[in-house]
């Protein structure tokens, strides 16, 4: 990850330790202002706005408590580490209640300096993309998603206070909610955007070749193994890696992916070098995760070091106001560069509105693509429509396969034609689906 530089204001009343400091700093590749006293400092403030400041606990004019307590005043979020040559916890803890960000002990070590400093700038640097990320928000999205609900207004702000931290976090939300838009959007806005972001649906690997896809393999390490094999945590190093349906993978890979999230190390299928891995982990799950730990099925400790942040995106009949923004956005994707955008008669709008949308975005991007299709003139109408959501029909005697059969329809295009997704959904065998998609002309 790129080193963030910074403007450093180094405020110390001994002018070798000062002048020495400003040197390694300079030398790191930040910018350096000094300050000989409380009075300098502030007037220095006054010229340029630091991105960290190295304050001396013992000025000659003023204590550099006060003069923390005026740059927590007139400065929030401004980084100030102090410096002091007391080895006095007291003093020290003073200081860290008052707002310090971090303290440093004289003589100063130059690595634990620049350490300090680096995480330091980082941290102002995240601070004022927090400050751009919740003015944009109260305009616009967040990322991809899209809405100006009230309920996505939170997630926005949500979101955008955890672009800036470090820690996992669970996204929850039932099938077709955005949930890997969410996890996209926290990396592109964090420390991490400039490295890799890589995503793994969990639930469609299967089990025996989930520990190779999530940590690779050495060549030989079984049948089929022709050559070494990269997994997705050291293809996303240095940035996020979305673990899709976490629920799904196997006992024996929950308890190595633990072990991954606790020592950041792991060793590749037949091998035997353990490797380091900085990855921040976003996963996500449709499924209850805390019912599955009481049931059993998932393990406690995980779940606890998954969910450090729990996520919850609403549903979209929940959210019934952002329809028509999401349908414009989906126009715009879905009609060519040559054709015009159609409009939406009233009738055709009110039925979406209406409609209660059990796959959510994803169902709602695939009835307007079936829309596009169907349409012929230059306005979306009821009858470009799938059948289910031109409004009630009344159910008459004898009309049980006919119920039957939009259930079924209903199921598949709300999963996107995931057949696996539909038997949970549905509770039916998947010999029976098979049977009744085949007779009712679902599938060929």
């Amino acid at each position: 990850m790129d080193t963030p530089l910074g403007l450093i204001l180094v405020v110390d009343d001994d002018d070798a330790h000062r002048r020495i400091t400003g040197r390694w700093l300079e030398r790191a590749g930040h910018r350096v202002v000094e300050a000989s006293s409380g009075g300098e400092c502030l007037a220095r403030l006054a010229e340029v706005l630091p991105d960290v400041v190295l304050l001396d606990l013992h000025l000659e004019d003023e204590s550099g408590l006060d003069i923390l307590d005026r740059l927590q005043t007139h400065h929030p979020g401004l980084p100030v580490v102090m410096l002091t040559a007391e080895r006095d916890v007291e003093t020290v803890v003073t200081a860290m209640q008052k707002g310090a960000w971090d303290y440093l002990a004289k003589p100063i070590g130059r690595p634990k300096l620049e350490a300090i400093v680096r995480n330091a700038v980082r941290q102002r640097q995240m601070g004022r993309r927090l400050d751009d990320l919740e003015r944009e928000v109260s305009r616009d999205g967040f990322g991809e998603l899209i809405g100006d609900s009230p309920p996505m207004r939170a997630v926005y702000r949500e979101l955008a206070r955890l672009a800036r931290s470090e820690i996992t976090v669970l996204v929850q939300g039932e099938s077709g909610t955005g949930k890997e838009l969410v996890a996209r959007a926290l990396h592109e806005h964090s420390g991490r955007s400039a490295r890799p972001f890589v995503a793994l649906n969990c639930a469609a690997i299967p089990e025996n070749l989930q520990e190779s896809e999530l940590f690779g393999h050495e060549k030989g390490a079984f049948t089929g193994a022709d050559e070494r094999r990269i997994g997705r945590f050291e293809q996303a190093d240095g940035g996020t890696l979305f673990l899709d349906e976490v629920g799904e993978l196997s006992a024996g890979l929950q308890a190595k992916l633990l072990r991954v999230l606790q020592e950041r190390r792991f060793t590749r299928v037949g091998g035997s070098e353990e490797l380091s891995v900085d990855v921040r982990v976003v996963a996500a799950t449709h499924a209850d995760l805390l019912e599955a730990v009481n049931a059993g099925d998932f393990r406690q400790d995980l779940y606890f070091r998954l969910a450090v942040y729990e996520v919850e995106l609403p549903p979209l009949r929940d959210r019934s106001e952002d329809v028509e923004a999401l349908v414009a956005h989906f126009l715009g994707e879905l009609c060519p560069g040559d054709r015009p955008r159609p409009t939406l008669d009233a009738p055709l709008l009110r039925a979406l509105k209406a409609h209660d949308w059990p796959g959510n975005v994803r169902e709602l991007r695939n009835v307007i693509h079936r829309a596009l299709v169907a349409c012929e003139g230059d306005q979306l109408t009821l009858d470009a429509l799938p059948r289910r959501m031109r409004g009630p029909r009344p159910i008459e005697t004898g009309t049980m396969v006919d119920v039957e059969r939009e259930t079924i329809e209903r199921a598949l295009a709300a999963s996107d034609g995931n057949v696996s997704e539909v038997i949970r959904t549905l509770g039916i065998p998947r010999t029976t689906l098979y049977r009744k998609l085949k007779a009712y002309g679902l599938r060929s």
